[in-house]
Parts: structure tokens; C-alpha cells; sequence
């Protein structure tokens, strides 16, 4: 495929960013303290993106879905365009050794092989789209479950910021204001597989 649509995963990453009631950058000291613990008259925290996406069993799960499903649609069109280059060569053999009967066959043939190379494009077009839109609800299904889940779990922690880091978006963080583990750990309780829950939807019929 020429665009890599499961690179599109990386705009769960840019996603997580959260809400936050301050936007004053957080100063840090280095006297030892809670994780959380206030500093500046600031209680921040921050959440590991790359740890999430890969701990957190649902990102888990759909990465893997969307993977899969982004190899087969690249099997797929790798097998088509081969099939169209092998046609494409031998038409041309053709031509050259004088193989047509007449114009009116050769053209017919490449008539053939046009159609064939606007439906591979068509096709092409279609797969990318369906990933993308997978990718995009996947992005917007995450969030919506993190920014749920943070909402309870900041009740009782009443953190004034709680970011995501990921990659340079900060540059330097002490670990002491660390939350990956426990978000994951809430996120992994309360997170139940698709087939789970159609088990307990029968369950309750």
C-alpha cells in the first residue's frame, strides 16, 4: 500500500493528552515525595502513552486487530498487483512477437488491463479508507475510555494536571509523578473483552 495506514496508531499517542485546570509548566525539586506529590502549589502526574498502548489490554487487543488486519489488506494487494504485472508483461510480449490475431485484439486486451488497474487502485482506495476509520474509532474509543476512567480515579487523587507522555512531548519527568501503573491496572479491572460481554448479555437472557 502506498500510504502505511497502521502508522495512523500513532495518533492514539497525540489523543491522550488531558484536560487540564492549570497550564502553568510544572517546576520540580528533587527532595524525595510521593508519587503526585504537590510542588509549586501543583499536584500533577503523567501517564506513560507508550506503556498504555501496550499494557492496557483493549489498546492490546485492537493493535493487534488493526495489524492483522493491515497485513492481509497489503497481502491482498500485493497478490493483485502481481497478477496485473504478469499480465501486464505478457501482453507486452505479445505485442512485440506479434501474438494478436489483430489491433482490435491487442487494444481489447489492454482495455482489459486498464479496467484491471482502476479496480486494484479502487480497491487500494477502499482497504485505506475502512483502516482509517477503524484506526480513528479505535483513537476515539480509547480516549473516551481513559478520559472516563481518569475522571473517577482523579475524585479521590484531585491531581491539578495529569499529562501524557510520549516521546519529547516532555522532555524530563521525575518518576515520583508517575501514574502508568495504577491507570493501567484501573483501566485492565474495568475493562472487559468483547466476547466477555457477550457472555454475560447470554448469561442475563
Amino acid at each position: 500500500m502506498k500510504k502505511n495506514i497502521f502508522g495512523m496508531m500513532s495518533v492514539a499517542a497525540v489523543a491522550l493528552m488531558m484536560a487540564s485546570c492549570n497550564n502553568q509548566s510544572p517546576k520540580m525539586d528533587e527532595k524525595p515525595a510521593e508519587a503526585g506529590a504537590p510542588t509549586s502549589g501543583m499536584n500533577i502526574a503523567y501517564v506513560e502513552v507508550d506503556s498504555l498502548m501496550t499494557q492496557f489490554n483493549f489498546a492490546k487487543e485492537k493493535t493487534e486487530e488493526l495489524q492483522k488486519k493491515s497485513n492481509n489488506a497489503r497481502n491482498t494487494l500485493t497478490s493483485k498487483g502481481n497478477q496485473l504485472q504478469a499480465a501486464a508483461n505478457n501482453f507486452q510480449q505479445k505485442l512485440q512477437n506479434n501474438g494478436f490475431t489483430s489491433r482490435e485484439q491487442a487494444e481489447s486486451v489492454q482495455a482489459a488491463l486498464q479496467r484491471q488497474q482502476n479496480d486494484l487502485a479502487a480497491l487500494q482506495a477502499r482497504l485505506e479508507s475502512e483502516l482509517a476509520n477503524e484506526t480513528q474509532k479505535f483513537n476515539e474509543a480509547l480516549r473516551d475510555s481513559l478520559n472516563h476512567f481518569l475522571a473517577i480515579y482523579n475524585k479521590d487523587k484531585k491531581f491539578d494536571m495529569i499529562l501524557a507522555k510520549s516521546g519529547d512531548n516532555i522532555l524530563l519527568a521525575d518518576k515520583r509523578f508517575d501514574i502508568t501503573a495504577e491507570v493501567i491496572n484501573g483501566l485492565n479491572k474495568r475493562y472487559k473483552p468483547a466476547a466477555k460481554k457477550a457472555e454475560a448479555k447470554a448469561a442475563k437472557k
